[in-house]
Formats: C-alpha cells, sequence, structure tokens
C-alpha cells in the first residue's frame, strides 16, 4: 500500500500545478502524531498558564479549555474539508487562491500567505523561547541556602543563550535526521503518556499541601490581570489557543504524505480530539493541587508549572525529574514546528511571494528537505527573539502574535469557501461533511453576510476577529514599556514587509501559485477518482 499510492498522489499533485520533490513517507498515524506533537498539549499547556492564572484562575484553565476546544474543532473540521480537496504544501494559502475569483485571487491568496508563514514562523519561535524561559524555572526549583532560586538571578543575555541553544539543536535535528523524524515524533508520543502520568500520579498521591474541592475546580475565578472579569477571563484563552492553533500546521505536510487527501484532513481531526482529551487529562489534576493563585501570579517568568510541582511534591530533585518529560515534549514539539514552517515557507518561496525566492524555494539534494528555507526561519526567529533584550514580556508578543496570525490565515480560505463559492467545491473531495460542515464554517468564521460577499475574506469576525485585539493585550493592566505586549509590534512589521514587497515587487509579478497558469491552458482542472486534485469553479 506504501508504494502503490504514491504515484497516483504525485500525478495528483501535478494536476494541482506542481512537481513532486518531497519524499512521501508518513502514514496516518504518523501525521496524527505529528499534529498532536504540533500542539504538545501538557507542554504547551505548561509553558502558557500563566494566561489561565492570570486569567481567573481553575475556571478560566478548565472551561477556557474546553471552550477553545470545541471552537478549534469546529475550525479545524473546516479546514479538513478543504485540504481533502487541495492537499499541497502550500496549505491554506494555495487553497485561498484556488477558491477565490480570479478577481481577488492574488490579493486574498497574498494576504493569507503571508498571515500563514509569519503564524509558522512566530508559533515556532514561541516554542524555542518558551521551552527556555521553562527550563530557567525548572532550575529554580533547587533553592540556594536563603531559598532563592539557583537560577533566580539570571541576566537577559543568560536566557537568551539558552535560547539560542535550543534554537540550533531544533533546526539542526529536522535538517540533519529527516528520515528519523517519524520515529522522534512516535517516541514523543509514548513518552508524553508515560511522563505526564508520572506527574500526575505523583502530585494528586503526595498533595503535599493538600488537594482543592471540586467546588473550587470547576466554579472558583480569581482574576489576579486586573482587567474587567469579561475581559481577563478572554485574555485567559490564550493560555487554549496558543497550542491548539498549532492544529494547521500540519497541513504544510501534505506532500510527504502517501495519500494527503485522505490522511491528512483524518489527522487534522484526530489531532484535535486528541489534545482535546489529553488536556483535560492534564489540567484537571494540576486544578486540584494548585497553591495560592495570587502567588503563582507574582511569578517573574510567568511560568508557575514548575513552582505548582514543588509546592504538590515538596522535593525539589522530585519536582525536577517530573519536569524534564515536559521539557523533553518542548524540544521534540521545537523539531515539528520547524519541521512544518520549513515547508509552509518553501511552498510560499516556490510561488515567488518572498523576497529573494529564487534561493529559498530549493531542496538540498543531499538531504531532500528545503534546507534553504529552514535556515530562513530559524534567523528571522533569532532576530525576534531579541525583543526580550526590552521587553520582559517578550513571551507574550510571540504566542500572542503566532496566534493571531494562524487564526486569519485559517479563516481565510474557510470564508471564502463559504461566502464567495457556497461550499460548492467541498462536496468534491472525501471530507464533506454536509450540514454540519455548515455549522463549523459559521462558527470558525462566526460572520454575517455584508453587502458584499468579497467583505467577508477580510472582516471576519467573531473568534477570528475578535483573537486579533485581545491577544495584543497585556495580559495585566498597568502597562509600562517593559511589561507591554509587542505582539501588536511584530504583527505590524510582517504587515509592512509583506505590503511594501506586494507594492514593489508582487503587484506586478505576483500569479500565485502555478494553478493560474494551468487554468489559463486547460480551462480547468478535473478531479481524479480518488478526489486528490481540486479546481476553482466557485
Amino acid at each position: 500500500m506504501d508504494k502503490s499510492h504514491k504515484p497516483n498522489a504525485d500525478s495528483s499533485l501535478e494536476a494541482l500545478g506542481y512537481t513532486a520533490e518531497l519524499s512521501r513517507n508518513r502514514s496516518t498515524w504518523q501525521v496524527i502524531f505529528m499534529c498532536f506533537i504540533l500542539a504538545s498539549v501538557p507542554y504547551g499547556l505548561s509553558t502558557t498558564m500563566n494566561y489561565a492564572i492570570q486569567g481567573g484562575g481553575s475556571v478560566c484553565m478548565i472551561w477556557g479549555w474546553i471552550l477553545v476546544s470545541l471552537i478549534m474543532l469546529c475550525v479545524c473540521s473546516s479546514l479538513a474539508e478543504i485540504t481533502a480537496v487541495f492537499p499541497t504544501a502550500g496549505g491554506v494559502y494555495y487553497q485561498t487562491f484556488a477558491l477565490s475569483p480570479p478577481w481577488c485571487r492574488r490579493v486574498t491568496s497574498w494576504i493569507c500567505g503571508w498571515s500563514y508563514l509569519a503564524g509558522n514562523v512566530t508559533i515556532t519561535l514561541a516554542v524555542n523561547f518558551a521551552t527556555a524561559l521553562f527550563l530557567v524555572e525548572s532550575l529554580n526549583v533547587f533553592k540556594n541556602a536563603n531559598g532563592v532560586g539557583i537560577a533566580e538571578n539570571f541576566q537577559a543575555w543568560q536566557t537568551f543563550l539558552i535560547f539560542i541553544a535550543i534554537t540550533l539543536l531544533t533546526h539542526a535535528v529536522p535538517a540533519y535526521a529527516n528520515k528519523w523524524l517519524t520515529h522522534i515524533e512516535t517516541f514523543a508520543i509514548f513518552w508524553t503518556l508515560v511522563g505526564v502520568t508520572a506527574i500526575l500520579i505523583t502530585i494528586l498521591v503526595v498533595a503535599r499541601n493538600g488537594r482543592r474541592s471540586g467546588e473550587w475546580v470547576f466554579t472558583s475565578f480569581e482574576p489576579q490581570s486586573g482587567w474587567p472579569d469579561g475581559w481577563s477571563f478572554c485574555i485567559g484563552l490564550l493560555h487554549a489557543a496558543y497550542g491548539l492553533s498549532a492544529s494547521g500546521m500540519v497541513t504544510s505536510m501534505c506532500e510527504e504524505v502517501r495519500r494527503p487527501a485522505i490522511q491528512v484532513p483524518r489527522a487534522i481531526i484526530g489531532g484535535v480530539l486528541l489534545n482535546m482529551f489529553a488536556g483535560l487529562a492534564f489540567l484537571l489534576p494540576i486544578a486540584f493541587v494548585l497553591p495560592d493563585i495570587s502567588m503563582l501570579a507574582q511569578i517573574a517568568s510567568a511560568q508557575p508549572v514548575p513552582t505548582i510541582i514543588l509546592s504538590a511534591t515538596g522535593n525539589s530533585a522530585g519536582a525536577f525529574c517530573l519536569l524534564i518529560p515536559l521539557l523533553v515534549l518542548g524540544i521534540t514539539c521545537g523539531i515539528c514546528c520547524v519541521t512544518a514552517t520549513s515547508r509552509c515557507t518553501w511552498a510560499f518561496a516556490r510561488d515567488g511571494a518572498i523576497p529573494g525566492s529564487g534561493w529559498w524555494k530549493k531542496v538540498d539534494e543531499r538531504w531532500g528537505i528545503p534546507l534553504n528555507a529552514m535556515a530562513l526561519g530559524m534567523v528571522v526567529e533569532i532576530i525576534l527573539g531579541c525583543i526580550y533584550f526590552g521587553s520582559s514580556t517578550a513571551f507574550n508578543a510571540f504566542s500572542g502574535v503566532g496566534v493571531i496570525f494562524l487564526t486569519l490565515s485559517y479563516a481565510c480560505p474557510v470564508a471564502v469557501s463559504m461566502f464567495l463559492c457556497g461550499r460548492k467545491e467541498v462536496k468534491a473531495g472525501n471530507f464533506d461533511l454536509g450540514p454540519l460542515g455548515w455549522f463549523c464554517n459559521v462558527v470558525c468564521i462566526c460572520e454575517f453576510p455584508q453587502s458584499h460577499p468579497s467583505y467577508t475574506v477580510l472582516t471576519s469576525t467573531g473568534w477570528s476577529l475578535l483573537a486579533l485585539p485581545l491577544f495584543c493585550f497585556p495580559t495585566n493592566a498597568g502597562v509600562t514599556l517593559e511589561t507591554m505586549n509587542y505582539a501588536v509590534v511584530v504583527f505590524v512589521g510582517f504587515l509592512l514587509i509583506s505590503a511594501v514587497w506586494y507594492g514593489v515587487w508582487g503587484r506586478k509579478n505576483y500569479v500565485g501559485p502555478a494553478l493560474e497558469s494551468l487554468e489559463g491552458r486547460n480551462g480547468s482542472l478535473s478531479h481524479d477518482n480518488d478526489s486528490e486534485a481540486g479546481s476553482s469553479k466557485c
């Protein structure tokens, strides 16, 4: 089966306008595993738990996770339907172009493509930077004679060097051990199961400072942010949105899967469901052993989980050992994010949409991967990481802007499919959810038709539009230059680069994916019997 579907997948890719350049070496389960690791729920929820602590404590953790999980299930279901028709490494960028009418497809795909690229890069940066911060705070479970953590007085440059080391490691592994990535991801699944089980059993059994009541866990709302209660809860949703937002990044792996139109949609849905239940299994025990919320909110590194585990175990060495599985999972998550980002960058560059595209679209013959595109992502991430020298809350900028960009990019093809095509193209695929698909689209976009349907692509409201101001807000009121959330700066920076490059080059030269040239010659594209290829007829 492994080899029999490869020619079909490659020929379908050619029908979509591209020649296969990457090795198709992933099974359905391996793609599901990658989708799970991209979110890395135990790790992702650990490194961003400060948002939930500030936003309202236990209620924000538990109910916020359930709410965002259901929303993201609808978002990813919508993406799965479209990916079944247009399975390319360009992901949502290609899908937006293929579905849009000729008169607006260049602009819509440009916006979506740059949003998707920026989201991939900044989420990867956030993961690696969070691992550095989490490692520093994990070291602080060891106290000196005065009761101060051994890494408490680390300078910014020391944390930054740790971030550099982690970034180099997470890029080196997918660059030079690409054939072993599926094994690493499979290992990470079992590592997560064993490691997290050990954490949860230990903290619940030992519970040195006692356990909270069920009533407190499910009803206690103690916002620490200084914002009004409702807005404080909303800001806390970044805790859940950060991890789950990466689920759609797996679409960039379509050209390394044997049956992408079938396997990738299943992986997207399967990964979200797996993460949703894994998240609850992780958060509930943590909530039952939470120490004082106001104390957790004051932790300078904004990484409360090491303190929570130390409080529950009462032993520094034991607490650190329990944190090791999360640190390893953080490294694995970074490796998966780097892999997906490099494919996204490569796919966008091969259509000439990035300055210097001729260099970034090359596939290294020796390693069989887009090595130059991977290097570009690493350089950009390190440059953006320098924000940490000017802001102690730099991680807010990286995580917040990553969620914003990915949410915007996911909304683009769904909005076009729903409002400009009436979901006609989705019916040609093998993952049409029918009436349920309409419901998922509405939840994803939460849009009411405007005076002209084309406005929906850029003016989607509800979850998609809420993410923009919400995740640019500082976590706490009383903002200073040091505690400001620089997500808006990074967001505007990417928008300016995109706009300037479009004005200088794209307006006259950018024609989008090869689909347009094929349509110019053949009038349209046809689906094969397995719906591995799609066309734009709306």
